[in-house]
């Protein structure tokens, strides 16, 4: 069964983190992972890299996974427009997941009420601030409905904790070796 997932990208947005989970995510083999903005034109990313999103909001009806990466969130957490739109794909049972920042959006959205969660180091307090149960220490965080990633290459972790999640640990593990993702900072 081939699901589909969408990562939201917009003007400032952290490259790692909607890029690694793609890689991740399009490894996998199983899903049809595309990025989505409010039009197909260039997003400008956090450090530079222009990115033409593959769809423009309007045209996606359903989707079985929703990412929201972080970097420059404050420009989505302000639009209704977008929280409407994340609070939408919510109701309608979309799996939502969120990569550092990108739990504020879902703060706002109120999707992380009564949830416990994790963003980038640098954004626990603002989080905490929400009254939302923090948990600093996590890679990432799954209650069911919302899985929240920490900062950056979190959110790595957090998309091979999807495809064991949606498909099994095996291809989990299958993905990891194709990544050759094997952390072992040099400092």
């Amino acid at each position: 069964m081939t699901r589909t997932i969408g990562i939201a990208i917009w003007n400032g947005v952290e490259e790692l983190d909607f890029a690694g989970p793609y890689e991740v995510l399009t490894a996998w083999g199983e899903a049809e992972v595309f990025t989505v903005a409010d039009t197909t034109d260039a997003v400008r990313c956090a450090h530079g890299l222009r990115v033409l999103p593959d769809r423009a909001w309007e045209d996606v009806d359903a989707l079985d996974v929703l990412l929201v990466p972080g970097g420059g969130t404050n420009a989505v957490v302000s639009d209704e427009a977008f929280v409407q739109r994340v609070r939408a794909f919510a109701d309608a049972g979309t799996l939502m997941t969120s990569v550092c920042t990108g739990a504020l959006v879902y703060a706002k959205a109120g999707l992380l009420e009564g949830r416990p969660a994790t963003t980038h180091w640098s954004a626990i307090e603002r989080l905490r601030e929400l009254g939302i149960d923090v948990r600093p220490d996590e890679r990432f965080v799954d209650t069911g409905e919302v899985v929240t990633a920490a900062g950056v290459s979190a959110g790595i972790d957090m998309a091979l904790h999807l495809v064991a999640r949606l498909d099994s640990v095996e291809k989990a593990r299958e993905v990891r070796h194709y990544i050759q993702y094997d952390p072992k900072p040099p400092v």
